[in-house]
């Protein structure tokens, strides 16, 4: 049976059960914000985050002065062990939430200061030793403790979802090397163009996802711009002198990430404009990787009344009417994720947009936006590189069959007969069926068979060189 400790904020007083480590201001965010039903603990790089703002904080204090070393270390200690893993659950408010992150940054207050106060030998609840707000939050601000964690849980993020890229991208080269050799018609406008392989294709796949793993390098530097020490608005009120570069400096120390303080405190702290950059470059990665499923989807189509000309691994039965169909599940379920993405970019322009004056208090749905879309689309690329792309195979003869039977191949004559009479041969093979090498050399007679083989060799076909007569 639970016993309660009575707590009290300066709304009045909540009995909280003994066996949690949160307060009541914990209490009620949680009888406040039931909106995603989804709560922080979720997002451990989150929580870890916050466990190493609170240690750096605690030891910027204590070289400033401000707190006695046995509080700092009391407090170092349970950081320790929350960002060693433990307590998740103990980190219980929702992911969107009013008072921008106030309730999430208590939720860490109170955790460490009772894990603090039991490291002291103390009872939870007994503040007078170890307070949340007093020595926990000392020298700061919900405004600049919670964007800060924020941004480290974020640069880890963005660090992680680069290495589901790497993979995808490296699959993606691999197939292209599988199938150099395989050629094939290009396509504009879904029609047919000019003769190209299989492994250009793929190879062209490989290095658009490469492209965008160097956009987030890029990008993710932008978010070691931190403002601990900015405290409520930026003037640092109540922060020790030099605690803002102090505190910076243990940061880099235990986190390992090259985080640097911002020049303009007050401007940092309303301004979240390196989340929009960050948005739109994941934004721009989940289009690009759409429109490759989207190409997948379409060179697999069929079997035999489509292109047919990659099997996708099948992975499902794909109707429960139509036996033997078999559907492309996971571009689907890729292109599905990737619209996720680019709504979750509109409610983050949105949400910066909405800050009013030294704040904007829309960050916990900015948070939850771009955590949500970094986990998804990382579970997303794996999927594809491990579930799709690993395990294409390419239908070669259909492939070449197609260039083939093209009439895109007339393009390779417009050197020799001239862009007129190529489109004569065109518009003849189009509307009779005959091929361009029976209306050319057959009926014709424009080129000899010779000239025709050397044009349309297969080496010549994969690395064109210009011919004439």
């Amino acid at each position: 049976m639970s016993t309660f400790r009575k707590e009290h904020d300066f709304l009045g007083e909540k009995e909280i059960p003994n066996e949690v480590y949160y307060g009541i201001q914990t209490l009620r965010a949680l009888e406040n914000f039931h909106i995603t039903g989804i709560p922080i603990s979720k997002e451990p790089l989150f929580i870890k985050a916050f466990a190493q703002v609170k240690k750096a904080a605690a030891l910027a204090n204590m070289d400033c002065g401000v707190l006695k070393p046995a509080i700092a270390e009391a407090i170092c200690k349970a950081c320790d062990r929350i960002i060693a893993g433990e307590f998740l659950d103990q980190f219980v408010t929702d992911m969107i939430q009013g008072g921008a992150g106030t309730s999430v940054n208590m939720n860490a207050n109170e955790v460490i200061a009772n894990l603090g106060l039991e490291i002291l030998g103390h009872k939870k609840g007994e503040y007078d030793f170890l307070h949340p707000n007093n020595h926990v939050n000392c020298s700061q601000s919900t405004n600049d403790a919670y964007p800060t964690a924020f941004r480290l849980a974020l640069y880890n993020k963005i660090e992680s979802f680069i290495k589901s890229l790497v993979a995808l991208e490296q699959s993606f080269a691999k197939k292209s090397e599988e199938f150099a050799g395989v050629l094939k018609m290009g396509r504009t406008q879904l029609q047919d163009a000019v003769p190209m392989t299989l492994g250009a294709e793929f190879h062209g796949f490989s290095t658009t996802i490469k492209e965008d793993i160097q956009r987030l390098q890029e990008v993710k530097m932008l978010i070691c711009e931190i403002n601990m020490g900015a405290t409520a608005i930026g003037t640092s009120i109540n922060a020790p002198e030099g605690y803002p570069a102090i505190v910076t400096e243990h940061l880099r120390e235990i986190t390992g990430i090259p985080v640097v303080l911002a020049e303009d405190l007050i401007e940092a702290t309303c301004d979240t404009g390196a989340y929009v950059q960050v948005s739109g470059v994941l934004k721009r990665s989940a289009i690009k990787i759409s429109k490759i499923c989207n190409d997948l989807r379409l060179l697999s189509s069929g079997p035999r009344a489509g292109l047919n000309e990659i099997n996708l691994p099948k992975m499902q039965p794909g109707s429960s009417i139509m036996p033997g169909k078999v559907n492309p599940v996971i571009p689907e379920v890729v292109n599905q994720t990737a619209y996720y993405v680019i709504g979750t970019d509109v409610t983050i322009t949105m949400a910066a947009e909405a800050g009013q004056l030294q704040l904007n208090v829309m960050e916990p749905v900015i948070a939850y936006s771009l955590f949500s879309s970094f986990t998804y689309l990382e579970n997303a690329c794996y999927t594809l590189q491990a579930k799709c792309v690993d395990g294409i195979t390419a239908n070669e003869e259909i492939c070449k069959n197609m260039v083939m039977n093209s009439i895109g191949i007339v393009t390779s004559l417009n050197p020799i007969l001239g862009y007129e009479e190529s489109a004569s041969i065109a518009k003849e093979a189009l509307i009779t069926g005959k091929s361009i090498h029976e209306i050319t050399v057959l009926e014709r007679r424009l080129i000899t068979q010779e000239k025709w083989d050397e044009i349309f060799s297969i080496e010549n076909l994969i690395h064109p060189k210009f011919i004439n007569q």
